[in-house]
């Protein structure tokens, strides 16, 4: 793989880990142990049983306790301790060929995964100003699915998925804008005065 390559996929690792880091840190491991990709020798450390029961136990509860209002966001506000930092790993990790983390590359790292874990954690905290449960269901799979054909996709083509992810990104944050835009709009108007 070219240098371009393995930049870009470190970007999409990054990303994807803002959304769901355990989930990530799951797949990059699992993908190596049975030899799907060669992994960079800092990468190598996912595929221990350790890291690999660690992150699937974790991406298990992830999984449920993403389904429930409100305890959603709660799970997103602790996880940003955990989703920047694996971010900025992954990144650095697939672009070391050495096993050596670059400062820059955990920095480029770092950005892009709180930029995606921002745009979650605010579209989630938005949804759970609706009453109804199922549109929380919808999108915690939606992001389930997302990264795990985020994982496949960055895998065989990273340049494909670096487009559908800068395009999902733009789509999402113009959706959240909108969705605030007319909330903030009828609160408003709720709290007018009346006219004479």
């Amino acid at each position: 793989m070219t240098d371009a390559h393995l930049y870009v996929i470190g970007i999409l690792l990054a990303w994807m880990a803002g959304i769901r880091a355990y989930l990530t840190v799951f797949g990059v491991g699992l993908a190596g142990l049975l030899g799907w990709v060669d992994l960079p020798p800092a990468l190598e450390a996912t595929q221990s049983w350790w890291v690999l029961g660690t992150s699937g136990a974790l991406a298990l509860a992830e999984f449920f306790a993403d389904k429930i209002p409100g305890v959603d966001s709660a799970w997103d506000l602790v996880q940003t301790l955990a989703r920047v930092p694996a971010g900025a790993f992954l990144a650095a990790a697939t672009l070391s060929p050495d096993g050596q983390l670059g400062a820059g590359a955990l920095a480029a790292g770092a950005g892009v995964a709180l930029a995606s874990h921002g745009l979650k954690a605010g579209s989630r905290a938005l949804l759970n100003t609706s009453p109804e449960p199922a549109s929380n269901w919808i999108a915690s799979a939606a992001e389930d699915t997302v990264v795990v054909g985020g994982l496949a996709l960055a895998m065989a083509h990273p340049w494909i998925a670096l487009v559908l992810v800068v395009g999902a990104s733009l789509a999402g944050a113009l959706l959240v804008w909108w969705i605030w835009r007319v909330i903030t709009r009828g609160v408003r108007r709720l709290f007018a005065p009346p006219a004479t």
